[in-house]
């Protein structure tokens, strides 16, 4: 009697963990962390006061330049990027790589698409290929899905405009 009293409590106990788990999908940020391909894009965004805002309920699109993306911008961007003064620049480019609400792959495929960035401008990704990409970037993978949003994987940074 005793050992059937245990295997309930642990059929009904084993149902709950995983829902617990599921419920804490990891948000963009931590996805990037996790990840360890996004050192760079993570130490920008904390140095840019985001993390929170990226952490938030959003839903937040990202195209998220890995480390070899950053490692193409000309020498010493990146640590003037990080100075405490070049902050509102810092912002400025993060931002220009996300999008308000949670757009897949599947919504744009095979179309040339200009949503405004949370930053502000525009940027234009191009679906009609198959092979995606935004301001020329190429879109190396898409779809990984947050808690908070999704995220595509960009082999370069995207700069504004107005920068």
């Amino acid at each position: 009697m005793k050992l059937f009293r245990i295997a309930a409590v642990a059929a009904l106990a084993v149902p709950l963990a995983l829902s617990s788990v599921a419920a804490k999908a990891s948000d963009i940020v931590d996805t990037a962390v996790s990840a360890g391909q996004f050192q760079t894009l993570v130490a920008a965004v904390q140095a840019a006061g985001l993390v929170d805002t990226l952490k938030g309920s959003g839903p937040f699109t990202v195209f998220a330049p890995t480390d070899e993306a950053f490692a193409k911008l000309p020498a010493g961007t990146v640590e003037t990027l990080l100075k405490p003064e070049n902050k509102d620049k810092l912002v400025a480019v993060l931002t220009y790589h996300v999008l308000p609400g949670k757009v897949m792959k599947d919504d744009i495929a095979g179309q040339v698409v200009m949503p405004q960035t949370v930053e502000g401008e525009t940027v234009t990704i191009d679906a009609i290929n198959g092979n995606p990409m935004i301001n020329g970037a190429n879109i190396v993978a898409t779809d990984v899905e947050a808690s908070n949003g999704i995220i595509h994987v960009i082999d370069e940074v995207i700069l504004p405009p107005s920068m």
